[in-house]
Protein backbone atom coordinates (compact mmCIF):
# COMPACT_ATOMS: atom_id res chain seq x y z
CA UNK A 1 0.00 0.00 0.00
CA UNK A 2 1.18 3.50 -0.85
CA UNK A 3 -0.09 6.72 0.72
CA UNK A 4 0.44 10.19 -0.72
CA UNK A 5 0.44 13.37 1.35
CA UNK A 6 -2.69 14.56 -0.46
CA UNK A 7 -4.48 11.31 0.39
CA UNK A 8 -3.46 11.59 4.02
CA UNK A 9 -4.74 15.17 4.16
CA UNK A 10 -8.03 14.04 2.61
CA UNK A 11 -8.43 11.27 5.19
CA UNK A 12 -7.79 13.78 7.97
CA UNK A 13 -10.37 16.30 6.81
CA UNK A 14 -13.02 13.71 5.92
CA UNK A 15 -12.81 12.14 9.38
CA UNK A 16 -12.75 15.59 11.00
CA UNK A 17 -15.85 16.76 9.13
CA UNK A 18 -17.68 13.47 9.68
CA UNK A 19 -17.15 13.43 13.45
CA UNK A 20 -17.62 17.19 13.74
CA UNK A 21 -20.98 16.94 11.94
CA UNK A 22 -22.15 13.80 13.72
CA UNK A 23 -21.34 14.85 17.29
CA UNK A 24 -24.19 17.38 17.76
CA UNK A 25 -26.72 14.73 16.69
CA UNK A 26 -25.23 12.26 19.17
CA UNK A 27 -25.49 14.99 21.79
CA UNK A 28 -29.23 15.35 21.18
CA UNK A 29 -29.69 11.58 21.48
CA UNK A 30 -27.72 11.51 24.76
CA UNK A 31 -29.85 14.29 26.22
CA UNK A 32 -33.09 12.57 25.20
CA UNK A 33 -31.91 9.29 26.71
CA UNK A 34 -30.72 11.18 29.81
CA UNK A 35 -27.19 9.81 29.44
CA UNK A 36 -25.53 12.81 31.07
CA UNK A 37 -22.68 13.41 33.48
CA UNK A 38 -24.05 15.23 36.51
CA UNK A 39 -21.56 17.11 38.72
CA UNK A 40 -22.61 15.19 41.82
CA UNK A 41 -19.16 13.93 42.76
CA UNK A 42 -16.34 15.90 44.33
CA UNK A 43 -13.81 15.24 41.57
CA UNK A 44 -16.00 16.70 38.80
CA UNK A 45 -14.81 19.98 37.27
CA UNK A 46 -18.05 20.99 35.51
CA UNK A 47 -20.98 22.74 37.20
CA UNK A 48 -23.86 21.75 34.90
CA UNK A 49 -24.89 18.34 33.44
CA UNK A 50 -23.02 17.43 30.23
CA UNK A 51 -24.21 14.63 27.89
CA UNK A 52 -22.11 11.52 27.33
CA UNK A 53 -21.97 9.27 24.25
CA UNK A 54 -19.63 11.52 22.26
CA UNK A 55 -17.39 8.49 21.89
CA UNK A 56 -19.96 7.01 19.50
CA UNK A 57 -19.23 9.81 17.04
CA UNK A 58 -15.49 9.07 17.24
CA UNK A 59 -16.00 5.33 16.73
CA UNK A 60 -18.31 5.89 13.76
CA UNK A 61 -15.95 8.46 12.25
CA UNK A 62 -12.89 6.21 12.47
CA UNK A 63 -14.66 3.08 11.23
CA UNK A 64 -16.63 4.70 8.39
CA UNK A 65 -13.67 6.70 7.09
CA UNK A 66 -11.37 3.67 7.23
CA UNK A 67 -13.83 1.30 5.53
CA UNK A 68 -14.69 3.93 2.92
CA UNK A 69 -11.02 4.45 2.09
CA UNK A 70 -10.46 0.70 1.77
CA UNK A 71 -13.51 0.31 -0.49
CA UNK A 72 -12.32 3.13 -2.77
CA UNK A 73 -8.80 1.68 -2.91
CA UNK A 74 -10.14 -1.67 -4.11
CA UNK A 75 -7.52 -3.47 -2.01
CA UNK A 76 -9.58 -5.79 0.18
CA UNK A 77 -6.42 -7.17 1.83
CA UNK A 78 -6.31 -3.93 3.78
CA UNK A 79 -9.66 -4.85 5.35
CA UNK A 80 -8.05 -7.73 7.23
CA UNK A 81 -5.18 -5.57 8.45
CA UNK A 82 -7.49 -2.76 9.55
CA UNK A 83 -9.86 -5.19 11.25
CA UNK A 84 -7.15 -6.60 13.50
CA UNK A 85 -6.64 -3.07 14.83
CA UNK A 86 -10.22 -1.79 14.83
CA UNK A 87 -12.17 -4.81 16.11
CA UNK A 88 -10.50 -4.97 19.58
CA UNK A 89 -10.98 -1.20 19.95
CA UNK A 90 -14.66 -1.52 18.98
CA UNK A 91 -15.13 -4.30 21.55
CA UNK A 92 -13.73 -2.05 24.28
CA UNK A 93 -15.86 0.80 22.97
CA UNK A 94 -18.96 -1.37 23.47
CA UNK A 95 -17.82 -2.20 27.02
CA UNK A 96 -17.38 1.53 27.61
CA UNK A 97 -20.83 2.27 26.19
CA UNK A 98 -22.40 -0.21 28.60
CA UNK A 99 -20.47 1.48 31.40
CA UNK A 100 -21.72 4.92 30.31
CA UNK A 101 -25.32 3.73 30.45
CA UNK A 102 -25.28 1.16 33.27
CA UNK A 103 -22.30 2.41 35.35
CA UNK A 104 -20.20 -0.75 35.71
CA UNK A 105 -17.78 -1.26 38.58
CA UNK A 106 -14.07 -0.97 37.68
CA UNK A 107 -13.45 -4.73 37.72
CA UNK A 108 -15.56 -5.76 34.67
CA UNK A 109 -13.78 -3.07 32.67
CA UNK A 110 -10.40 -4.24 33.94
CA UNK A 111 -11.13 -7.87 33.07
CA UNK A 112 -12.32 -6.84 29.58
CA UNK A 113 -9.17 -4.77 29.04
CA UNK A 114 -6.90 -7.66 30.02
CA UNK A 115 -8.83 -10.10 27.83
CA UNK A 116 -8.66 -7.79 24.81
CA UNK A 117 -5.02 -7.05 25.58
CA UNK A 118 -4.16 -10.75 25.70
CA UNK A 119 -5.88 -11.40 22.36
CA UNK A 120 -4.05 -8.50 20.70
CA UNK A 121 -0.73 -9.55 22.24
CA UNK A 122 -1.12 -13.15 21.06
CA UNK A 123 -1.93 -12.04 17.51
CA UNK A 124 0.95 -9.55 17.35
CA UNK A 125 3.58 -11.82 18.87
CA UNK A 126 2.72 -15.04 17.08
CA UNK A 127 2.26 -13.37 13.68
CA UNK A 128 5.54 -11.42 14.06
CA UNK A 129 3.79 -8.07 13.63
CA UNK A 130 4.95 -6.52 16.91
CA UNK A 131 6.93 -3.40 16.07
CA UNK A 132 9.71 -3.73 18.68
CA UNK A 133 9.81 -7.26 20.08
CA UNK A 134 12.14 -8.32 22.89
CA UNK A 135 12.67 -11.69 21.27
CA UNK A 136 11.15 -13.86 23.99
CA UNK A 137 7.53 -14.62 23.13
CA UNK A 138 6.30 -14.93 26.72
CA UNK A 139 7.92 -11.63 27.75
CA UNK A 140 6.64 -9.96 24.58
CA UNK A 141 3.08 -11.05 25.37
CA UNK A 142 3.31 -9.82 28.97
CA UNK A 143 4.77 -6.44 27.96
CA UNK A 144 2.17 -6.05 25.22
CA UNK A 145 -0.74 -6.79 27.57
CA UNK A 146 0.72 -4.38 30.15
CA UNK A 147 1.06 -1.64 27.51
CA UNK A 148 -2.48 -2.07 26.16
CA UNK A 149 -4.11 -2.13 29.59
CA UNK A 150 -1.92 0.70 30.84
CA UNK A 151 -2.51 3.01 27.88
CA UNK A 152 -6.23 2.24 27.78
CA UNK A 153 -6.56 3.24 31.42
CA UNK A 154 -4.28 6.25 30.90
CA UNK A 155 -6.52 7.67 28.17
CA UNK A 156 -9.59 6.93 30.27
CA UNK A 157 -8.04 8.59 33.33
CA UNK A 158 -6.88 11.53 31.24
CA UNK A 159 -10.43 12.25 30.09
CA UNK A 160 -10.95 14.32 33.24
CA UNK A 161 -11.08 17.83 31.79
CA UNK A 162 -12.65 19.45 28.72
CA UNK A 163 -10.58 18.65 25.65
CA UNK A 164 -7.84 16.88 27.60
CA UNK A 165 -7.99 13.38 26.12
CA UNK A 166 -9.37 14.32 22.70
CA UNK A 167 -6.78 17.03 22.07
CA UNK A 168 -3.89 14.93 23.33
CA UNK A 169 -4.84 11.88 21.24
CA UNK A 170 -5.22 14.13 18.19
CA UNK A 171 -1.65 15.39 18.66
CA UNK A 172 -0.13 12.01 19.53
CA UNK A 173 -1.76 10.21 16.60
CA UNK A 174 -0.69 13.00 14.25
CA UNK A 175 2.92 12.54 15.40
CA UNK A 176 2.56 8.79 14.95
CA UNK A 177 1.33 9.44 11.43
CA UNK A 178 4.49 11.41 10.58
CA UNK A 179 6.72 8.70 12.03
CA UNK A 180 4.89 5.87 10.24
CA UNK A 181 4.68 7.80 6.97
CA UNK A 182 8.40 8.55 6.84
CA UNK A 183 9.10 4.91 7.72
CA UNK A 184 6.94 3.63 4.87
CA UNK A 185 4.41 2.00 7.23
CA UNK A 186 1.43 3.34 5.34
CA UNK A 187 -1.37 1.29 6.94
CA UNK A 188 -0.39 2.57 10.38
CA UNK A 189 0.01 6.06 8.95
CA UNK A 190 -3.46 5.97 7.38
CA UNK A 191 -5.16 4.73 10.55
CA UNK A 192 -3.24 7.29 12.64
CA UNK A 193 -4.26 10.24 10.47
CA UNK A 194 -7.90 9.09 10.54
CA UNK A 195 -7.68 8.85 14.33
CA UNK A 196 -6.17 12.33 14.51
CA UNK A 197 -8.86 13.82 12.28
CA UNK A 198 -11.67 12.11 14.20
CA UNK A 199 -10.47 13.32 17.60
CA UNK A 200 -9.88 16.82 16.21
CA UNK A 201 -13.46 16.83 14.90
CA UNK A 202 -14.76 15.80 18.30
CA UNK A 203 -12.60 18.45 19.97
CA UNK A 204 -14.74 21.13 18.29
CA UNK A 205 -17.54 20.15 20.68
CA UNK A 206 -15.42 18.84 23.56
CA UNK A 207 -13.19 21.90 23.97
CA UNK A 208 -13.81 24.01 27.08
CA UNK A 209 -16.57 24.61 27.89
CA UNK A 210 -17.44 21.11 26.69
CA UNK A 211 -20.89 20.55 25.22
CA UNK A 212 -20.44 16.77 25.20
CA UNK A 213 -18.08 14.20 26.70
CA UNK A 214 -16.69 11.12 24.97
CA UNK A 215 -17.48 8.91 27.96
CA UNK A 216 -15.89 5.53 28.50
CA UNK A 217 -17.09 4.40 25.06
CA UNK A 218 -14.76 6.93 23.46
CA UNK A 219 -11.91 6.77 25.97
CA UNK A 220 -11.60 2.96 25.95
CA UNK A 221 -11.90 2.84 22.15
CA UNK A 222 -9.18 5.47 21.75
CA UNK A 223 -6.95 3.82 24.35
CA UNK A 224 -6.98 0.39 22.72
CA UNK A 225 -6.65 1.85 19.22
CA UNK A 226 -3.66 4.09 19.84
CA UNK A 227 -2.01 1.43 22.02
CA UNK A 228 -2.36 -1.09 19.18
CA UNK A 229 -1.02 1.34 16.59
CA UNK A 230 2.07 2.19 18.65
CA UNK A 231 2.70 -1.52 19.21
CA UNK A 232 2.54 -2.29 15.49
CA UNK A 233 4.73 0.69 14.64
CA UNK A 234 8.36 -0.22 13.98
CA UNK A 235 10.51 2.84 14.88
CA UNK A 236 13.38 3.83 12.62
CA UNK A 237 16.10 3.98 15.32
CA UNK A 238 18.57 1.11 15.26
CA UNK A 239 19.14 1.53 18.99
CA UNK A 240 16.75 -0.82 20.84
CA UNK A 241 16.39 1.45 23.84
CA UNK A 242 15.29 4.33 21.62
CA UNK A 243 12.78 2.16 19.79
CA UNK A 244 11.01 1.55 23.11
CA UNK A 245 11.34 5.20 24.14
CA UNK A 246 9.49 6.60 21.11
CA UNK A 247 6.04 5.10 21.89
CA UNK A 248 6.42 6.21 25.51
CA UNK A 249 7.16 9.78 24.41
CA UNK A 250 4.17 9.81 22.05
CA UNK A 251 1.91 9.11 25.03
CA UNK A 252 4.10 10.70 27.71
CA UNK A 253 1.47 13.07 29.10
CA UNK A 254 -1.37 10.54 29.62
CA UNK A 255 1.18 8.16 31.16
CA UNK A 256 2.39 11.00 33.40
CA UNK A 257 -1.17 11.82 34.42
CA UNK A 258 -1.94 8.22 35.38
CA UNK A 259 1.37 7.83 37.23
CA UNK A 260 0.77 10.96 39.27
CA UNK A 261 -2.83 10.04 40.13
CA UNK A 262 -2.05 6.41 41.02
CA UNK A 263 1.02 7.25 43.14
CA UNK A 264 -0.94 9.98 44.92
CA UNK A 265 -3.82 7.60 45.71
CA UNK A 266 -1.57 4.78 46.85
CA UNK A 267 0.22 7.20 49.16
CA UNK A 268 -3.16 8.16 50.64
CA UNK A 269 -4.11 4.46 50.84
CA UNK A 270 -7.13 4.72 48.58
CA UNK A 271 -8.03 2.71 45.48
CA UNK A 272 -6.30 3.81 42.24
CA UNK A 273 -9.69 3.38 40.55
CA UNK A 274 -11.35 5.92 42.84
CA UNK A 275 -12.00 9.30 41.24
CA UNK A 276 -10.35 12.38 42.63
CA UNK A 277 -8.98 15.82 41.88
CA UNK A 278 -5.40 14.63 41.68
CA UNK A 279 -4.84 14.56 37.90
CA UNK A 280 -2.49 16.93 36.07
CA UNK A 281 -5.33 19.24 35.05
CA UNK A 282 -6.62 19.48 38.63
CA UNK A 283 -3.16 20.22 39.98
CA UNK A 284 -2.61 22.97 37.43
CA UNK A 285 -5.99 24.53 38.15
CA UNK A 286 -5.47 24.35 41.91
CA UNK A 287 -2.12 26.05 41.61
CA UNK A 288 -2.26 28.87 39.11
CA UNK A 289 -4.13 28.24 35.83
CA UNK A 290 -7.75 28.48 34.65
CA UNK A 291 -9.20 25.35 33.04
CA UNK A 292 -8.67 26.35 29.41
CA UNK A 293 -5.05 27.43 29.97
CA UNK A 294 -4.35 24.23 31.91
CA UNK A 295 -5.57 22.12 28.98
CA UNK A 296 -3.52 24.16 26.50
CA UNK A 297 -0.42 23.60 28.63
CA UNK A 298 -1.06 19.84 28.57
CA UNK A 299 -1.42 19.98 24.77
CA UNK A 300 1.87 21.88 24.55
CA UNK A 301 3.57 19.27 26.74
CA UNK A 302 2.22 16.55 24.45
CA UNK A 303 3.50 18.41 21.39
CA UNK A 304 6.91 18.81 23.02
CA UNK A 305 7.35 15.12 23.86
CA UNK A 306 6.00 14.05 20.46
CA UNK A 307 8.48 16.40 18.78
CA UNK A 308 11.31 14.74 20.69
CA UNK A 309 10.07 11.33 19.51
CA UNK A 310 10.18 12.54 15.89
CA UNK A 311 13.61 14.08 16.44
CA UNK A 312 15.02 10.84 17.89
CA UNK A 313 13.76 8.98 14.84
CA UNK A 314 15.69 11.33 12.55
CA UNK A 315 18.93 11.68 14.52
CA UNK A 316 22.18 9.89 13.68
CA UNK A 317 22.50 6.64 15.60
CA UNK A 318 25.19 8.01 17.90
CA UNK A 319 22.77 10.59 19.39
CA UNK A 320 19.63 8.45 19.65
CA UNK A 321 20.21 6.90 23.07
CA UNK A 322 21.52 10.14 24.61
CA UNK A 323 18.39 12.08 23.67
CA UNK A 324 16.19 9.15 24.70
CA UNK A 325 17.73 9.06 28.17
CA UNK A 326 17.50 12.85 28.53
CA UNK A 327 13.84 12.87 27.46
CA UNK A 328 12.92 10.16 29.97
CA UNK A 329 14.83 12.04 32.66
CA UNK A 330 12.80 15.13 31.79
CA UNK A 331 9.62 13.08 32.11
CA UNK A 332 10.75 11.96 35.57
CA UNK A 333 11.36 15.60 36.55
CA UNK A 334 7.81 16.43 35.42
CA UNK A 335 6.54 13.57 37.58
CA UNK A 336 8.34 15.01 40.61
CA UNK A 337 7.07 18.54 39.91
CA UNK A 338 3.43 17.48 39.59
CA UNK A 339 3.59 15.34 42.73
CA UNK A 340 5.11 18.30 44.56
CA UNK A 341 2.44 20.58 43.10
CA UNK A 342 -0.30 18.63 44.88
CA UNK A 343 1.60 18.92 48.16
CA UNK A 344 1.75 22.72 47.79
CA UNK A 345 -1.96 22.88 46.91
CA UNK A 346 -2.88 20.77 49.96
CA UNK A 347 -0.67 22.96 52.15
CA UNK A 348 -2.41 26.11 50.91
CA UNK A 349 -5.82 24.52 51.55
CA UNK A 350 -4.85 23.68 55.13
CA UNK A 351 -3.69 27.26 55.75
CA UNK A 352 -7.01 28.60 54.46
Amino acid sequence: MQLAWSQAALLFFISLLLVGSLTPFIRVVAIRLDVVDRPSEGHKTHSTPVPYLGGLAIVIGVVVTTLGAIALSGNLQLLGLASTVLLPAIVMGVVGLIDDIKRLSPWPRFVAQNTVGFVIATVLVYTNTLGSPIGNQVIDVLITVFWIVGITNSINFFDNVDGGASGTVAISSLALFFLAFQGGQFVIAALSIVLSGSTAGFLIWNNAPARIYMGDAGALFLGVLIASLTLRFNPNPIDKFSSFTIPILLLAVPILDTSVAVLSRLKRRISPFQGGQDHLSHRLMKTFLPKRQAVILLWLMTTFFCSIAILISNLPFIFERTLSVLSLALWAICLFIFLKMQFVADLNDSKN
